[in-house]
């Protein structure tokens, strides 16, 4: 069975969200082993510097890195990352998959993710040009991950 690890900067707070996510995360057990890390934001200013902000990005990545580290082929969800096809990434996480590999996905907070959060994933994914919350893409990225699986097994899904 496909192991996928999510980690993630930051809880979802809206319960919207958290019904969504839920609700993949229910469809994909019998189909995949899930699990969750998420660690804490951090807090920032209304104002604050270029400076300040790279500050805040490279602790919540050290903090993302140590928690996936060493647990499977990381990709990064980055708003300048490669866009795919629900085809693709079906072929992706089957590729993966195959050879064994868990799949680990960063999701940064809302500030974005730092660079060695960057260089430290494999693969770096965008889903839109659009801006998203780090809240909404992740249920976007349950969704997509669920689309995948199906599609991986010839299972119909609306796409």
């Amino acid at each position: 069975m496909i192991q996928i690890n999510v980690v993630a900067v930051g809880r979802i707070k809206e319960k919207f969200l958290r019904e969504g996510i839920d609700e993949y995360a229910k469809r994909l057990s019998p189909l995949v082993r899930l699990r969750v890390k998420e660690t804490r934001e951090e807090p920032f200013p209304a104002n604050f510097s270029a400076a300040q902000k790279e500050q805040l990005l490279l602790k919540e990545g050290r903090r993302l890195i140590n928690l996936a580290n060493g647990d499977g082929y990381p990709i990064a969800l980055d708003v300048d990352g490669e866009t795919l096809s629900s085809p693709e990434l079906a072929g992706c996480i089957t590729s993966l998959a195959n050879t064994g590999e868990k799949i680990t996905f960063l999701i940064g907070g809302p500030l974005g993710i730092s660079n060695e959060v960057k260089s430290f994933a494999k693969r770096r994914l965008s889903f839109s040009a659009l801006t998203f919350t780090h809240q909404m893409a992740r249920l976007i990225l349950f969704e997509q991950i669920y689309r995948a699986i199906k599609i991986s097994r010839g299972e119909k899904y609306h796409w």
